[in-house]
């Protein structure tokens, strides 16, 4: 967490948890090919291995704050894993937990699919990318 991410109450601003989640998305499964420069390795290179050509977009975020998540100056706890995989998208779900008391204060998913940026159609997951994926499947968030 960041001072910044922090708003007038305290608490880390609904739209900073975006951005965390973001991060803990980057950091799972690899920076979107072709962007920055080079770092460590993550879990999953799931964003990392695409094709030229290829950008993974977000098609949609579901986000339910269950409790306040107040600034601290530690790292806080992101529980991410794959609650979806569809033809042509797949859906990360998050938990976040305030790092003092481990207690769950943002349960999220996003969906996610790849895009041909030459003529903007989606594209089907691959074997690859699906086999990458499976051992970090988990149940979905909401019903």
């Amino acid at each position: 967490m960041r001072w910044s991410d922090m708003d007038a109450y305290g608490h880390i601003n609904n739209v900073q948890v975006l951005r965390l989640l973001e991060e803990a998305r980057i950091h799972a499964f690899g920076p979107p090919g072709g962007t920055g420069a080079e770092g460590e390795q993550p879990p999953v290179a799931v964003f990392s291995s695409v094709k030229p050509g290829t950008q993974a977009l977000v098609v949609e975020h579901r986000v339910k704050f269950v409790d306040t998540l107040d600034y601290r100056n530690v790292p806080v706890r992101i529980d991410v894993w794959v609650s979806a995989v569809k033809p042509a998208s797949f859906t990360l779900a998050y938990r976040i937990h305030d790092p003092a008391t481990a207690a769950i204060c943002v349960k999220a998913e996003t969906i996610l699919a790849f895009v041909d940026t030459n003529g903007g159609s989606l594209l089907r997951l691959s074997e690859e990318q699906k086999q990458a994926l499976s051992p970090y499947r988990g149940s979905p968030l909401f019903a």
